[in-house]
């Protein structure tokens, strides 16, 4: 698609390829660039690793604070690496009051202190460059022994793991920015799918950082194009094909009946508040044991085998969503 205008979302992943492909060699420091599908850098510094990601939300102004603050640490964790420090760009439009702020800072320190980490530093400003708040976060994370989790480290013969239900973050944002489409829905269901950023939540740190510890090979934090496109971007990190069983995967129930009301597919829906962890075959089983004991929902969502591509058991390829759904029906 040279030259065409771009949709909404996400690039298209040929294109982010080419630009991540065309600079040149990274330092020595540099463990873990950027590439489709990992989540967070990894750059060697005296006496460990550093982790660094940053991610904006801008789908959503619903509690934006807090909700800037768990994506990023969501993707420090699946490193194996505990979040510790927060950066943010706060960008709001003309017209705000001091209240919002005081409300989004809030939500910041909230969350950083659910999460025992620490705000060092960032930018606000009122302009007229956005119609409404969009944050863009920053975290980072230290490991003293070197060692961290690649999104690539799946290898034929795993297992994956989906830790958690999905689309929680798809249903959230949704039911607060698609409301006026779901009134015929019961105020129960609304009510447990507006406030799902908080219960059952979106953070994914605890269970990640006890798969690291569980001795996973890799890990993903599915995000924008939902499951299928987390699936995609681990095989292709990976350099393997997953096939998966389309049967197992666990559904946060009031995002199905959100998706069906609207026309969107749950698996092209935004995903956070889930995790994708891939263990050998002889590991699997009891991790997967020690996650539910913990409290965690699993279920065994595809195996890795030689190739590419991802397909479901009787061999169809699994639909990739390059636009997540929620942008689709939020733009229709």
């Amino acid at each position: 698609m040279t030259g065409g205008v771009l949709p909404i979302g996400k690039l298209p992943v040929d294109l982010l390829r080419r630009l991540l492909e065309s600079g040149g060699p990274a330092p020595a420091e540099v463990l873990l660039g950027p590439a489709i599908g990992e989540d967070a850098a990894a750059i060697a510094i005296d006496h460990g690793v550093l982790i660094a990601t940053t991610d904006p939300i801008t789908l959503t102004s619903w509690e934006i604070g807090a909700h800037s603050v768990v994506i990023n640490a969501n993707d420090v964790a699946v490193r194996g690496v505990r979040p510790r420090w927060y950066l943010a760009v706060l960008l709001l439009p003309p017209g705000s009051a001091e209240a919002d702020v005081q409300a989004l800072f809030d939500g910041v320190r909230t969350e950083l202190a659910r999460l025992g980490a620490t705000l060092v530093g960032g930018h606000t400003e009122v302009t007229t460059a956005v119609e409404r708040p969009v944050v863009v976060g920053q975290m980072l994370g230290f490991q003293e022994d070197g060692r961290f989790i690649r999104t690539g480290g799946v290898r034929a013969g795993d297992i994956i793991l989906q830790i958690g239900a999905a689309p929680i973050e798809g249903a959230a944002v949704l039911a607060n920015e698609a409301a006026d489409r779901l009134t015929g829905l019961g105020p129960e269901l609304l009510l447990r799918a507006r406030t799902a950023l908080r219960d059952p939540g979106i953070s994914v740190v605890e269970p990640a950082l006890s798969a690291a510890a569980l001795g996973a090979t890799a890990l993903h934090d599915p995000t924008e194009g939902g499951l299928s496109a987390g699936l995609y971007e681990l095989a292709e990190a990976s350099g393997v094909a997953l096939r998966v069983d389309v049967a197992a995967a666990h559904w946060f129930a009031p995002a199905k009946v959100i998706c069906d009301t609207l026309g969107s597919d749950p698996w092209g829906t935004l995903a956070s508040g889930c995790v994708l962890a891939s263990f050998s075959v002889e590991q699997c089983g009891a991790a997967a044991a020690t996650l539910r004991r913990q409290g965690h929902a699993v279920a065994e969502l595809a195996r890795a085998e030689p190739g590419a591509g991802v397909r479901t058991e009787d061999g169809r390829t699994l639909i990739r969503y390059e636009q997540d759904e929620v942008s689709r029906v939020l733009a229709g």
